[in-house]
This record gives structure tokens, C-alpha cells and sequence, in this order.
């Protein structure tokens, strides 16, 4: 049976009491349109109430899709859950939630052997992560001199490696048949590109992918128009963060067409432009694709006194910003925000764990309620600080690459397979737990491709899992502590729920190794969790950081809000690059303040550096009213 349909006229959000004026007027826009939105305006219940009145209107006519891309994982992950809860699961399935990389990279997979044969990667390619260091090798040890007439080895050797990176190497657009270098720059890539194609295997990284899957859809006229007749509406979340590589892939692919775009975002929180995002890629929308820019006004994170401060500082970055309206009741008294000096770290450390059990206390708050950020490196505080917090609140630093490897701990808890596996492992070791069973049971549906309204097949599936949970509680009666064992636990749940089943739902799982990555992280977590966990329960809530407080990085951070945010470190230090882009660097301050629903803490410590280079940032919090104290 079909879903019934709501017209137009008659359709009313769902799950919230209102939305802004603007924000209506976008939701239920036929055209392109440009939001700035900036902290707490509600990015993702605009996109999952626009997706439903797209969906339950008829707006977004089946068989064809909507196609909503973030740029975290965790972003994508939650807007796919809010559409589900807004609506039928018939219109929720029509509703594709995945990262830039997630989209590019199934796109090569599906379609990069039609590349033409100079750029045809191999088909089972490697996947790469280069850091600063390996591009550094390359220009410094690799190339060599250049050939006469376009440069000499000497100006290789004085090129900046962020420049050639963030502005050189993945700059322009492929050309179909490559020609001569003209000039060193031209040379450089070339020879980039040709030592990732030289190896045994393929090496790609995803700006590459972005670049190969841009010039696919440019020479493969029935690639592109199928996407276009796919997708009605395409939601872009987090747009003041678009990279030049993944904008001309948006513009290849959807300009001229009749796809309806909806780029949302904030330029206050434009944190990016180290990893290549563009400048201003509002004003290159607007005016490409004719797309109306609109604002929205509302602060439904943050309370009135944080967000007067807020304003300050948005003022610093965009002197036009608009002032925000809070529509949050404050529940701290005093001190909604304050600057801590300490003697010494070990003093700061103690101070914190003091205060964070205060804090949950007194506002009845859970560990997941509190983050500590810090600008960068938080394996540099993690010691410390977790020693002062003890076990009875623990302190985990979620922006940990697991083993070493490609994968954060962040975004581990994001993947899909991640969720299916908990789930079930949830679900053997705690009973036919409500909830557990449902997301099984749902996850393994929608795997197998059966709908909800059989009830014949969703009977056998029921029974299926019911026999399988039950025999892997049996065979795993303990904690896995071994990373051998608990792979082999992983790898047979991952079996059951399919592993051609879910490269199929998530393609992004099925080149490059990468769910072999994944699945060897979430191995190394889990025997890990399970080390001194007295149960599975115990050990998978370590797993899932139930009760521990999250240590993060303000890139981390970002789209994440928390009731009380500490961040440690307003020092040089911490802000070495301060006077480099100062516009970035207070963006990046103004991203973790307002992750704070209700109090922001800063501290200070003179032992890890000054605060000379980043005195504009006092000096914004000073004109605010933000009080200093100093702490014994």
C-alpha cells in the first residue's frame, strides 16, 4: 500500500512546535536557495522537515530520490535518522544521507572502469590518507629536478607545501587527454598523479576520487543524466566548508538541470580552508546556479547570555551578521561564561574533575551532557586530565585514530556496519531488549531489501535473528579481550547481516579495503573495551562511551552540542598558526563556544605557553563582559 499523501497546502511540521518564517519559506521553496544559518538555528530539522514535506507532498514525485550530502559522517547519520522519525518508513527510504566522500567514492566504484583508459584507476584501488608529511616527501625527495625550460629543482624545493596542497594540486578540473606540462606546477601534478597510478595498485585519495569522478560525469553524458532523473532535490549541509573539488562535481553534475539545490550553512564557521575549502562557495552558488540566499534568525541551542556573547564574536568574523534571537531559557545563574587562570596543568586538571562533578550534580547532568574541546593534539592533555577525573567520570578522547590507523574513534561510532554490530551484540547479550531488537530487526529489513508490510518475510527474518542472537550469546559468554577473538566475533555478525549486502546499501564499503579498515578499528575498540568490563554490558557501554565525558578537537566538535563545554588551552601554544589566517583561527574559537547550550569554561595555565598571539581573542571575550579568575 501506498503512503498517503498530504497536498501542499494542507502539510505541517512534524515532531517540533514551529519553525522561523525563513525557515518555512525554504522548506517549502521550488527554487535553489542559500541559508545562512548560523549556531543552534536548526540546520538539520530544516533539511528533515523540508525532506518530509518533499516526500509526504508528492513534491519529490516517486521513483525519484533526494539526496542530502554532509561533510561528517555523524551529520549524515543523524539527519537520515531525524527524516526517519518525521516520516513513513515507505517515504523515509526514498532519502539518501551520506558524506561528499561517501558519494564520490560509490560513484567511482560503480562507473570509474568508463574513465577514459589514461585516468582508469584499477578496480580494486587503494585507498590513501596523505598527511602534510607525505606531500613534503614528495616535493622534497621524490620528483627530482624538472625538465628544462619549465623550472629548476631549487624552486621546487622553496614551494610551500600547504600552498601546493590547498591551492595547486587538486585546483583544476582533469583534462580527458592529458597534455604537456606547461609550467613546474603543471609538471608537479602530473607527476603526483603519475606516482599514485605507478604502484603495484592504484593509490587514491578522495580529493582524487572527487577530481576522476568529475571528469567521469563531464565525459559520460548518461552517468550524469541519470543522476539528475535519481535525484529531485539535493540537500548541501554544511556548505561554508565545500572544497573547489567538490563543488565543480555539484556543478557538473546539476547545473542546468531540473534538480532543486538547498545549500545550508554558516560562513562565521568556515573552519576548512586548511583542508582546501573554498573562500566564499555562497556568493560562486548564488550566482551559478541563480540560487536566492536567505538567513535565519533563531538560537534554539544556546541560552540569552551566550548568545550576547556569541554575537561579539560573530561581529569579529562577519561584520554584517545579522544578531542572533535566542529562543533558549537559561538555567546557569552565574558565569554562563569564564576565563581560569592556573599555576600549573596538574592544578587545572584536578580543578576541572572538581568542577565537572559539580556540574552534573548540580543541573542533574549525564557524562555525555559535558565536552571538554581543545584546539588541536588532544592526545596531549588526554593523560593528565583523565588521571584527575578518575574512574568514577571518565575522560576519552574521541578524536583518537584507532591503532594508528585511518579511522577516528568519532567516526567509527558513526558507520552503519558499527550500529548494525552493536545492535546485535546489544541484542544477544541483554535479551530481546525493546529497542535493540527493533534496529536489528529494521537494519536487517532494509539489507535484504524486505518491506515493512510483508509479513511473511519480516516473520522468517524475526525468527532468523532470534536464533541467531540467541546461539552467539551461547558461544560468547564472556568479554572478548583478545583483538583476534573479537574480530572473529565481528566478522560473524558482519556475515550474517551480509557483507555483499551491505557494500551493496553502502558502497562506500566495497573498494579500497575500506570495510576491512573499519571493521579492524572497531576490533582493536572492542577488545580494548572489553579489557577490565566485568560483562558485555559494561563493555559495550565502554564502547559506546555511555559514561564517559568526550574529549575532542573543535573540528571534532563541530555540529555537536553539549550543555557545558570546557575548553582547555587559550594559550599560543595551542594557537601557534593564530596570526597565519586570524579569520579561520576565530572561526574555529567561535565553532567551540558555541557548542554550549548553557556555561562555556576557558583555562588558561602559564606553564604551556602566553597569550600574546592571541590577545584579539581576549580582547573579543573582554569587550563581552567575559570575567577572568584566578584559581589557586
Amino acid at each position: 500500500m501506498s503512503p498517503r499523501r498530504i497536498s501542499a497546502k494542507d502539510w505541517l511540521p512534524s515532531g517540533i512546535e514551529a519553525l522561523e518564517a525563513n525557515a518555512l519559506k525554504v522548506l517549502r521553496s521550488t527554487e535553489n536557495r542559500s541559508v545562512i544559518a548560523g549556531p543552534g538555528a536548526g540546520k538539520t530539522e530544516l533539511l528533515a522537515q523540508r525532506a518530509a514535506f518533499l516526500l509526504q507532498s508528492g513534491a519529490s514525485k516517486s521513483p525519484r530520490r533526494i539526496l542530502a550530502i554532509s561533510f561528517k559522517k555523524d551529520a549524515a547519520t543523524n539527519l537520515a535518522m531525524r527524516v526517519r522519525q518525521r516520516c513513513q518508513p515507505e517515504h523515509a527510504a526514498r532519502f539518501d544521507s551520506l558524506t561528499f566522500d561517501a558519494f564520490a567514492k560509490g560513484l567511482i566504484d560503480r562507473f570509474g572502469q568508463v574513465l577514459p583508459e589514461s585516468w582508469r584507476p584499477d578496480p580494486d584501488y587503494r585507498l590513501i590518507f596523505p598527511l602534510s608529511p607525505d606531500y613534503r616527501e614528495f616535493l622534497q625527495r621524490d620528483v627530482g629536478a624538472p625538465p628544462d625550460g619549465i623550472g629548476r629543482y631549487r624552486d621546487i624545493q622553496a614551494l610551500s607545501v600547504d600552498t601546493f596542497v590547498r591551492r595547486r594540486l587538486f585546483a583544476n578540473r582533469l583534462e580527458e587527454t592529458p597534455g604537456q606540462p606547461a609550467s613546474l606546477i603543471e609538471w608537479l601534478v602530473s607527476e603526483y598523479w603519475a606516482k599514485q597510478y605507478g604502484g603495484k595498485k592504484t593509490a587514491l585519495s578522495f580529493p582524487m576520487i572527487g577530481r576522476l569522478v568529475e571528469l567521469l560525469l563531464r565525459t559520460t553524458p548518461v552517468a550524469r543524466n541519470a543522476l539528475q532523473l535519481t535525484y529531485s532535490h539535493v540537500f548541501l549541509d554544511e556548505f561554508q566548508d565545500t572544497t573547489q573539488v567538490q563543488y565543480d562535481l555539484l556543478e557538473t553534475i546539476f547545473l542546468g538541470s531540473t534538480t532543486v539545490l538547498t545549500a545550508v550553512g554558516d560562513n562565521k564557521q568556515q573552519i576548512m580552508r586548511w583542508a582546501m575549502a573554498m573562500e566564499d562557495p555562497f556568493k560562486t552558488f548564488e550566482k551559478r546556479f541563480a540560487a536566492l540566499r536567505v538567513p535565519l534568525f533563531n538560537n534554539y541551542r544556546s541560552s540569552p547570555e551566550l548568545v550576547r556573547i556569541q554575537t561579539r564574536l560573530a561581529k569579529a568574523i562577519d561584520a554584517e551578521a545579522p544578531p542572533p534571537v535566542s529562543k533558549a531559557k537559561g538555567t546557569v545563574r552565574a558565569d554562563s561564561c569564564v576565563i581560569w587562570n592556573f599555576r600549573s596543568p596538574e592544578r587545572e586538571a584536578h580543578h576541572l574533575a572538581r568542577f565537572v562533578a559539580g556540574e552534573m550534580k548540580t543541573h542533574g547532568l549525564k557524562p555525555r551532557d559535558i565536552a571538554v574541546i581543545v584546539r588541536q593534539k588532544p592526545e596531549t592533555y588526554a593523560a593528565s586530565l583523565a588521571q584527575a577525573f578518575g574512574a568514577g567520570i571518565q575522560l576519552r578522547n574521541e578524536a583518537e585514530y584507532l591503532d594508528k590507523g585511518p579511522v577516528a574513534l568519532q567516526e567509527l561510532l558513526a558507520e552503519e556496519v558499527t550500529g548494525i554490530v552493536i545492535s546485535l551484540l546489544r541484542l544477544a547479550t541483554t535479551g530481546r531488549a525493546g529497542r535493540h531488537w527493533t534496529a536489528c530487526l529494521k537494519a536487517l529489513a532494509a539489507l535484504r531489501g524486505i518491506p515493512l508490510d510483508d509479513d511473511r518475510r519480516q516473520a522468517y527474518l524475526a525468527s532468523e535473528l532470534d536464533g541467531f542472537v540467541v546461539k552467539l550469546a551461547i558461544d560468547n559468554p564472556e568479554p572478548l579481550r583478545i583483538r583476534s577473538k573479537a574480530r572473529g566475533l565481528i566478522d560473524r555478525m558482519v556475515d550474517f547481516a551480509g557483507r555483499g549486502r551491505l557494500i551493496a546499501r553502502y558502497p562506500a564499503y566495497g573498494q579500497g579495503g575500506w570495510l576491512d579498515k573499519i571493521l579492524d578499528a572497531f576490533a582493536f575498540h572492542l577488545s580494548r573495551s572489553c579489557a577490565d568490563a566485568d560483562g558485555w554490558r559494561a563493555a559495550l557501554d565502554v564502547f559506546e562511551g555511555t559514561d564517559a565525558i568526550p574529549l575532542l578537537t573543535i573540528h571534532k566538535s563541530k555540529g555537536l552540542e553539549y550543555h557545558t563545554v570546557v575548553f582547555v588551552g587559550l594559550d599560543d601554544s595551542a594557537w601557534w598558526s593564530f596570526d597565519k589566517d586570524e579569520k579561520e583561527a576565530t572561526a574555529g574559537f567561535f565553532v567551540a563556544f558555541t557548542r554550549a547550550k548553557q556555561r562555556v569554561v576557558f583555562t588558561y595555565c602559564a606553564e604551556r605557553g602566553r597569550k600574546d598571539l592571541i590577545a584579539p581573542l581576549y580582547d573579543l571575550l573582554t569587550e563581552a563582559g567575559v570575567r577572568t579568575a584566578e584559581i589557586a
